[in-house]
Parts: C-alpha cells; sequence; structure tokens
C-alpha cells in the first residue's frame, strides 16, 4: 500500500513542477503553446495512475497505466521541444527529465510484473 501512496505523491509532486516550470516560461508564443502542450500530458500522468489504482480489473489497471507511459513519453517530447527551441536551457528542465524517465521506468515495471502475474494464474 506504502508503494501505491509513493508513486501518487510522487506523480503529484511531479505535475504541480511542471505547472512551476509552465508559469515561469517566456511570454513567447512558442513557449506558451509548448507550455500548454508539456502542461496538459505531464499533469495528466498523476490523474491517470490514481484512475489506474482505482481499476477494476487488472486489465483495465494495465490499460491506465500505459495511459501514464504515454503520457510521460509526450511530456519528455515537449520537454524536449522546449530546449531544442532555444526556449529553456537543458539545465533547467534536467530534473524533469530525470524524473520523467524515472517514472517511466517506474511504470514500464509495474505493467511488466502486473503482465507476469496474470499469466501465472
Amino acid at each position: 500500500m506504502q508503494n501505491k501512496t509513493d508513486l501518487k505523491d510522487r506523480t503529484k509532486k511531479f505535475a504541480l513542477r511542471i505547472i512551476r516550470m509552465y508559469s515561469s516560461l517566456p511570454r513567447s508564443m512558442e513557449a506558451k503553446v509548448l507550455g500548454k502542450q508539456v502542461l496538459r500530458s505531464g499533469t495528466s500522468v498523476g490523474a491517470n495512475c490514481r484512475e489506474a489504482s482505482q481499476g477494476r480489473s487488472k486489465a483495465e489497471f494495465i490499460a491506465k497505466m500505459g495511459d501514464c507511459l504515454k503520457e510521460l513519453e509526450e511530456t519528455t517530447y515537449w520537454f524536449e521541444l522546449l530546449v531544442e527551441g532555444g526556449i529553456l536551457s537543458k539545465k533547467k528542465l534536467s530534473d524533469l527529465l530525470q524524473e520523467s524517465k524515472e517514472l517511466t521506468a517506474i511504470f514500464i515495471s509495474i505493467i511488466k510484473k502486473t503482465k507476469n502475474n496474470l499469466k501465472k494464474k
């Protein structure tokens, strides 16, 4: 139960960090467009994680965890565009990029373990 709570807290903190990052973006049109994309995808990770924890079946749980993974991949893409587009420095986004990678690894592990447990039954 503690691990589920930790992941919920971690994804919520990730979302809050993205909100703060969005608020600090330059006022250019490009920054706001990319920022809104990362704001949407990055904050939805935690929402999907919470939905997964309330899944009615293992299949539903796996599907929602997969949604978390998709949103993290999209978020990473928007981070890359913010850096490569010269809007933010890689240094400014390094912690968020690292957290995105770590969360991705966690969700991949959860999905694999759940699928393996289903096969054993």
